[in-house]
């Protein structure tokens, strides 16, 4: 009578987990997790249609993209009205497109100022002192500060006295704040995509450019 049970068991065991493993008793809820991921391949398009480039295949893809023209845009701050007349008649020759004047607003930079010095050996005394502080230094763009030292650029006095402020505390004593460049208001050149054959082009501007410098846009 015992063994009868024992294998009555056995055999509902047996058709439990035969039901389980296929999946007869998921409507309720019961079975192995599947891990089956249709999507991966749904997702998989003509994948059969891929392939590994020849040698020489991949050499000419190479040689196509390194010869492929390198357009550069490029940019000047805002212009006054003598070189923006200057600059439509050097422009009038130049493809449609190819350039654009552009209402521009550049804020005025402010520096701390050393100088000016008497000459360049007095120039070149303060730079070496300078270093041995450990104080960065850079040329000023103003000609009218030159020859001068800049400690740093800012777009406001406020930013400018408390670098001043900072560097006092490193033993830099003769500093002082000045506007090196105005706010600038006008329109600015644009040339949104040079390459070579308009790059080769971009001296017929400088007369009307003067000091000004093309840039690149950002």
């Amino acid at each position: 009578m015992a063994l009868r049970r024992f294998v009555l068991l056995l055999l509902a065991g047996n058709l439990a987990w035969l039901a389980w493993a296929h999946g007869w008793l998921a409507p309720w809820g019961l079975g192995p997790e599947q891990q089956a991921e249709p999507q991966r391949v749904e997702a998989q398009r003509h994948a059969d249609k891929l392939r590994v480039l020849t040698a020489a295949e991949a050499a000419r893809l190479a040689e196509l993209s390194a010869s492929a023209p390198v357009r550069q845009c490029l940019i000047t701050s805002p212009l006054d009205d003598t070189a923006v007349g200057s600059l439509r008649r050097a422009l009038a020759s130049w493809p449609n497109g190819s350039w654009s004047l552009d209402t521009a607003a550049e804020a005025g930079r402010w520096i701390v100022y050393m100088g000016k010095y008497p000459d360049n050996r007095a120039l070149e005394r303060k730079r070496a002192e300078l270093r041995g502080r450990g104080v960065v230094f850079e040329a000023v763009s103003n000609p009218a500060l030159e020859p001068g030292l800049s400690l740093g650029g800012f777009p406001s006095q406020d930013a400018a006295n408390a670098q001043l402020e900072a560097l006092a505390a490193r033993g830099v004593r003769t500093a002082r704040v000045v506007l090196e460049r105005p706010e600038l208001r006008g329109l600015a050149l644009r040339l949104p995509a040079v390459d070579d054959v308009l790059r080769a082009r971009l001296a017929e501007l400088q007369p009307a450019l003067g000091s000004q410098a093309l840039r690149p846009c950002r």
